[in-house]
């Protein structure tokens, strides 16, 4: 199962005929506007093709300017990332080498590729 938010635009003239003709489409769920025309609805499909098939019915109706997907969540990709995460251990091998040496570790991560040495070094320089 596929569900994925749908941002349609119109202008705000059209607003109320747009999100009536949305309501009674049958392909969609509508949650909320703003004054300036953008529309929120969420569409539902067993695959990527189906909630396709309900999008191009969204860009049919009369008055839509634009509509577009923005956020999208498939309950079988969570699966597969949920299968991963359970056969992989919390903590990484690497971390419980007791022989590893702090200076041989680079870290590529969420520290701007910085290597775990120059970051212990700027650190303890900060300290002092």
């Amino acid at each position: 199962m596929n569900i994925s938010s749908i941002v349609v635009q119109t202008l705000p003239k059209n607003l109320d005929r747009v999100i009536e003709d949305l309501k009674n489409s049958g392909v969609c769920d509508y949650h909320m506007h703003d004054e300036k025309g953008r529309i929120i609805v969420t569409i539902e499909g067993k695959d990527v093709e189906e909630e396709l098939k309900k999008l191009k019915v969204i860009e049919a109706i009369p008055h839509v300017a634009s509509a577009d997907m923005q956020m999208t969540y498939s309950e079988e990709e969570l699966s597969r990332h949920m299968q991963v995460l359970e056969n992989s251990d919390a903590v990484p091998k690497m971390l419980n080498d007791n022989n590893l040496k702090v200076e041989d570790i680079v870290y590529h991560g969420d520290l701007k590729k910085k290597d775990l040495v120059s970051f212990a070094q700027e650190f303890d320089n900060q300290g002092k």
